[in-house]
């Protein structure tokens, strides 16, 4: 959570609502003390989830089986080591 000023926060809303929709939660003040809170929409957040899973479901219907060993090397893939 983090605190912005009101003047700031007028500046830079876009901004705000897009770090709030990403899961943040930012205080605005006026005069160092706290006068409202952004927090992001539950229910939207939910859905957003709801979607992910469901597409992932999805993806894996029409893939087929991976071996274990598949998986684990295509975590590290990539990685320099």
């Amino acid at each position: 959570m983090r605190e912005i000023q009101a003047s700031e926060a007028k500046t830079h809303l876009p901004r705000l609502l897009d770090d709030v929709q990403r899961g943040e939660t930012v205080v605005i003040t006026r005069h160092g003390r706290p006068v409202a809170r952004l927090v992001p929409d539950e229910e939207f957040r939910r859905a957003e989830r709801a979607e992910a899973v469901a597409t992932i479901k999805a993806l894996r219907k029409g893939m087929g089986k991976v071996p274990l060993q598949e998986l684990l090397d295509a975590r590290h893939e990539g990685h320099k080591y």
